[in-house]
């Protein structure tokens, strides 16, 4: 386990610097980090190495795996502390408007794409339906860890673009989970399974706590850090997000739901409180996840000419749905062309979310190991592509965004920039 650590952490710091170095996000590096430690690069070129590396069937010791989780649920959860209540009351009506049609476009093109691919990438005990609905349920979600770990990257977390596609992800990712829950019991249960309605009401439970428990959370965690007991608050903070993602994960929703949950719970604490928490969180256990992630693709698989198609057609069907989904909702909701698109781009990240519906979709018998494979690929090609994506499309909305400010400030006179970085206008004069 310690030998493992200290080369994955190795080699996602390493690669991680050198993405920097040339542009991108370091979160591209970290995952390239696993894809070279894997059978992709490793277990190609230097098996015997590889197989004592990962002697498990070349899957990390159980205890690395679980630094990585405890990695993803702060990494969200300390996300989710940073989101800005007013901001989100704002844009509400873009939130809704973005989820939704991120969510719908990719899934019904998923389903589309599911319906036509040959029964031989089906698993032996799956449906037609069946297959096409997970098929569909992978393509439409979005990754909040990695899309977290993107936006703590390039500086956008705090800004109010971070913040919509944040909200906006998460909101779409309970769809994708309601629909998992109503596959999962088709393939086990059959459809008069309790399984989804089971999932419904734990859901509006845990929305309804978190919304009655958010003032006394905040409440306590603000008496402690005036007391002399303050340094407790990072270490408080760790208990209710690895508790809220514990208590979701018991109720069959995704752990990192809880954590995001748990996060908004907590809220945003004073300058430099959870500087400490941050630092670790994205600095040592956040790259470890990542590199983990990287280490279940296996390119191998996608020799077969067949399968290589398949792959290239779900990861163009999935990037350009995604796209178009959060573009289109971005722009019904008056969003302007840029600022459309980066919020499309920083929702194509799939990441570990789309790992775990694949591994679902194999477990349950509805995926076979190539199509396992396919949307492993899917996972980690997005995640790597929407940093860039993302760094494109917010230069060109800020570079649009600033003549038009300096238009408006001429026009109505001097303003001054918020903690967001909006403008705002000034109180009128008073008349002698």
């Amino acid at each position: 386990m310690l030998t493992q650590l200290a080369i994955i952490l190795g080699a996602a710091v390493v690669l991680g610097m050198i993405a920097r170095r040339v542009g991108l996000p370091a979160m591209v590096g970290e995952l390239l980090a696993g894809v070279v430690l894997g059978p992709s690069l490793l277990g190609w070129v230097w098996p015997d190495g590889a197989a004592n590396l990962f002697p498990d069937n070349g899957d990390p010791s159980a205890l690395v795996t679980g630094i990585g989780q405890l990695g993803v649920l702060l990494l969200v959860g300390l996300a989710a502390a940073e989101l800005d209540s007013g901001v989100l009351r704002a844009r509400r009506r873009v939130i809704a408007s973005v989820s939704v049609w991120s969510f719908a476009i990719p899934l019904a093109c998923g389903i589309g794409v599911g319906f036509l691919v040959p029964e031989r990438f089906h698993g032996a005990e799956s449906t037609a339906l069946e297959f096409a609905l997970l098929l569909g349920t992978a393509m439409s979600v979005s990754a909040i860890p990695v899309i977290a770990k993107i936006l703590t990257d390039l500086d956008l977390l705090r800004k109010e673009i971070g913040q919509v596609i944040l909200s906006a992800g998460t909101l779409s990712d309970v769809g994708a989970w309601m629909l998992l829950a109503m596959v999962s019991a088709m393939a086990t249960v059959g459809l008069r399974g309790w399984q989804l309605p089971l999932t419904g009401i734990s859901l509006v439970a845990v929305v309804t706590a978190t919304w009655l428990l958010r003032p006394w959370v905040r409440k306590g965690l603000d008496r402690l850090e005036g007391s002399a007991h303050g340094g407790y608050v990072n270490a408080i903070v760790v208990v209710l997000i690895v508790g809220a993602a514990a208590v979701t994960d018991a109720l069959h929703l995704e752990a990192a739901l809880g954590a995001f949950l748990a996060g908004l719970m907590v809220g945003r604490r004073g300058s430099g409180v959870l500087a400490p928490l941050q630092t670790v969180t994205t600095a040592v256990l956040a790259p470890v996840f990542l590199a983990t992630a990287g280490l279940h693709l296996d390119l191998t698989l996608l020799g077969e000419s067949a399968t290589a198609l398949l792959a290239a057609v779900v990861l163009v069907v999935a990037v350009s749905t995604k796209l178009a989904g959060g573009y289109v909702g971005a722009r019904l909701a008056g969003v302007g062309h840029w600022e459309a698109m980066a919020l499309g781009s920083g929702l194509n990240a799939r990441g570990i979310v789309e790992i775990i519906l694949a591994a679902i979709g194999l477990q349950l018998g509805v995926f076979t190991d190539p199509v396992y494979a396919i949307i492993v690929l899917l996972a980690l090609t997005t995640s790597i592509m929407a940093g860039p994506m993302l760094v494109f499309t917010t230069r060109r909305f800020e570079s649009a965004s600033v003549p038009a400010q300096r238009a408006e400030a001429s026009t109505n006179g001097p303003r001054h920039a918020d903690s967001m970085g909006n403008m705002a206008v000034p109180p009128p004069a008073r008349r002698s």
